[in-house]
């Protein structure tokens, strides 16, 4: 007629249990969704692919810095991106893909030299600022000028992250934290994908 105590508290540890198991299961379930539809948000997102005027620093090959413009952005139409970049490229750099780690062919490159953008040749990084972080992708401590890359917010993976893009075409690179050496204590976590290295003669 009447449940005993031990019934009572079976029944609540049994209630507490399903609770439980359904709370992870729709975490589990939103990390999975937020790792299939990369989402990156943020005014600058909007903008993507629009055409417009930016301001970048150029360099020479070698590393020198030469003079700071204003060009035209670069766009394309998905299938020109598609043409011209190999599909891991295309994945990374046009919908914020990431390979995975320990794959890309500059994560342990230790040559001097400058990395440019895949898709257009921006200037973006130079092996004098590259460092171990032990991640499995190449990583940098600053960008070879603040106005060759652009940071937006990220929420893909259901945290929020800074997503590091190229300021000339948009294109995606990576991340930036701040578990990075000094002088900056950032890290520039990239995609070797969406890198071009030149080697420094």
């Amino acid at each position: 007629m009447f449940e005993s105590d031990d019934e009572q508290d079976a029944t609540k540890l049994e209630k507490r249990r399903m609770f439980v198991t359904l709370a992870a299961s729709a975490v589990a379930g939103g990390v999975l969704w937020s790792l299939r539809t990369p989402v990156v948000l943020g005014a600058a997102h909007t903008a993507r692919g629009t055409p417009g005027e930016v301001t970048i620093v150029q360099f020479s090959d070698d590393g020198k810095r030469l003079q700071k413009v204003r060009v035209a952005k670069v766009v394309k139409s998905e299938e020109d991106w598609k043409r011209m970049l190999s599909p891991l490229a295309f994945d990374i750099t046009r919908h914020a893909d990431t390979e995975r780690a320990f794959t890309g062919q500059y994560w342990n490159l230790h040559e001097k030299g400058l990395y440019r953008c895949v898709c257009c040749d921006n200037a973006l990084f130079s092996s004098d600022t590259k460092f171990e972080s032990g991640t499995g992708w190449p990583s940098f401590w600053a960008p070879i000028a603040e106005e060759n890359v652009r940071k937006e917010r990220d929420a893909s993976l259901g945290v929020i992250r800074e997503a590091v893009n190229c300021t000339l075409c948009d294109a995606h690179l990576g991340h930036v934290f701040d578990d990075g050496p000094p002088p900056t204590g950032l890290r520039y976590c990239m995609n070797s994908a969406s890198l071009k290295f030149v080697k420094r003669a």
